[in-house]
């Protein structure tokens, strides 16, 4: 790491704090538009669409507010649609990381709109998509390279997760797992900084209170630890399906007739419609998912929830509208666990069976059989609740979640939509052999460079006299390489012209204590085939040459005989 990367790091502590004050932007506009929507008045005060008095007449509210999305979406800009997460996946896989600016104000205002009339969503997939909008749009303004723009991107969409769950630990794990695809201290430290500063700000807000507060778990019985295990796998085989009805919804609706502009609205009527007999499937839900861990619903009324909000969070997430799936995710989740460990508990009650650690691991299992993020689960889970005491069942049940759902499905609900549109996302990451092996190890001994006194006409019959050895050549002045000449421009050129009309750039080179990473990382910014291998203490004595055969050879575990000196 360089002072390069102190001054990514520094960005993003800024980054974080401009990420927590635009959820903070984000969860007061969901406030305004729920007051104005389901009470008629004017408030920043956060409340649920679940006390509305209107009737049958609550179908309009959500279908007022997908007209409006659908409309945003096809004069604005269609990237509003969906999750956040996936959207953020696909700009760092084939973009470099460039998220248009406009998503940066058309995402929040699209998803106050779309979950404040109503949508069952969470606040959480719209502001980690818009804290990943800033961070590219820095990164767009300001001059970085594309790792440095991912970076950002990541960086932004981690503090916005923790703006809004206070689980900074969680974030940067979800970045890690879900964004960054890779795990180096130039990468990690950005982002986990940037989740600090958000976590920080939060608490001033917010206060460090967990942000689903359930009764106190103080100690579990061997029982509570095997069934809730059991209930996380339970809840891993569910999670499967409910990522394969969603898609199959949005299939659905790929079939209709009518232009996409028009499904949120048309997805909102199932959302009103349901929100008539079960009004607590309104809205972001965060109070439901809390009201499950401290185990305040009756089984009728959870049964309930859970079924309803499923139908209408697949419903209008299979059209397309803005909103996010973590909150809809963990509540399925934690109301099965609560649902299959209190069922337990009524057929063995002098087991001790705790229905709450039930739900607390239902809640995470669903997370990770659904988005493949185990680690970054099982820190939400401990981090949101601060239930330290149910560490053992959280972290077996959520394990065998993950390998349930790797098992069963081949993607993910991030990743689906990614691979139909031909993105190759990887799901394990491997040892990079290129990381692991030095450009010393790789270069070739025998280099032949050329004096740049000579002309065209000596340097071919030097190479004559010695063979072709390169298909290209260092050119130096002394004893330090001045430039390369291809073999192309050694026989096209005039005979008495001097090789040093022939140098057309300086030279790229690689150092012997440099990884082959960093060499083909090298190779390919300067759009050059082979690299000069220069003495580490002595800049611009060259020592061989490494190419890009030579790097093929790491993948077969093959080494070059390093230049001599290195």
């Amino acid at each position: 790491m360089d002072r390069r990367d102190a001054f990514v790091a520094a960005l993003a502590i800024v980054l974080g704090i401009a990420a927590c004050g635009v959820a903070e932007v984000l969860i007061r506009s969901i406030a305004i538009v729920t007051n104005l929507a389901f009470y008629g008045r004017w408030s920043m005060d956060t409340v649920s669409p679940a006390g509305n008095h209107l009737g049958y007449a609550v179908v309009a509210v959500p279908v007022l507010g997908g007209i409006i999305v659908g409309i945003m979406a096809r004069y604005g800009s269609r990237a509003i649609r969906g999750h956040g997460i996936p959207e953020a996946m696909e700009q760092i896989l084939t973009n470099e990381a460039r998220i248009p600016v406009k998503i940066t104000f058309l995402k929040p205002v699209s998803s106050a709109i779309a979950i404040g009339t109503g949508g069952p969503f969470g606040a959480e997939g719209p502001i980690i998509a818009t804290g990943g909008a800033i961070g590219s749009a820095l990164g767009q303004y300001i001059h970085v390279s594309s790792q440095e723009r991912k970076t950002l991107l990541a960086a932004g969409a981690a503090a916005g997760m923790t703006a809004i769950f206070g689980t900074p630990i969680a974030a940067v794990l979800i970045a890690i797992e879900l964004l960054l695809f890779e795990y180096r201290a130039r990468s990690v430290v950005p982002v986990a900084l940037a989740s600090a500063s958000a976590g920080a700000l939060r608490a001033i807000i917010h206060g460090a209170g967990p942000v689903f507060a359930m009764p106190e778990i103080q100690s579990l019985t061997w029982q509570t630890d095997v069934i809730t295990t059991i209930v996380g796998g339970i809840v891993g085989v569910v999670s499967v399906y409910v990522t394969k009805i969603v898609y199959w919804i949005e299939d659905w609706f790929e079939e209709l007739p009518i232009h996409w502009m028009w499904w949120p609205a048309l997805g909102a009527i199932v959302v009103g419609v349901i929100g008539i007999f079960a009004p607590r499937t309104l809205g972001v839900g965060y109070d439901n998912i809390e009201g499950a861990l401290a185990g305040a619903f009756t089984w009728k009324a959870l049964i309930v929830l859970v079924v309803a909000k499923f139908v209408s969070w697949a419903v209008a997430l299979g059209t397309g509208t803005s909103g996010g799936t973590l909150a809809p995710l963990m509540t399925f989740g934690s109301g099965i666990g609560w649902l299959l460990t209190a069922g337990c508990a009524a057929l063995a009650p002098s087991a001790g069976i705790d229905p709450r650690v039930g739900a607390l691991v239902g809640m995470t299992a669903m997370f990770a059989g659904a988005s493949r993020a185990l680690m970054a689960s099982i820190a939400f889970a401990l981090e949101a609740t601060q239930q330290i005491h149910a560490v053992v069942p959280i972290v077996a049940g959520v394990s065998i979640a993950y390998f349930v759902s790797c098992l069963m499905m081949r993607t993910t609900i991030m990743t689906e939509k990614l691979v139909r549109r031909g993105v190759t996302v990887a799901s394990e990451y491997d040892v990079d052999p290129l990381a692991h092996v030095s450009v010393a190890a790789l270069a070739t001994q025998k280099l032949h460079s050329l004096q740049l006194e000579q002309s065209v006409a000596e340097a071919l019959a030097e190479i004559g006299r010695q063979g072709w050895l390169h298909q290209a050549y260092p050119l130096v002045a002394g004893t330090r390489v001045i430039g390369m000449v291809t073999a192309r421009e050694l026989l096209a050129a005039d005979a008495a012209t001097p090789l040093a009309e022939l140098v057309k750039r300086e030279p790229v080179v690689a150092r012997p204590s440099e990884t082959a990473r960093a060499a083909v990382t090298r190779m390919a910014e300067e759009q050059v085939g082979r690299l000069v291998v220069v003495s580490d203490k002595d800049d611009g004595v060259p020592l061989g040459m490494i190419t890009r055969s030579d790097v093929v050879r790491a993948f077969a575990g093959k080494r070059g005989v390093g230049p001599e000196g290195m």
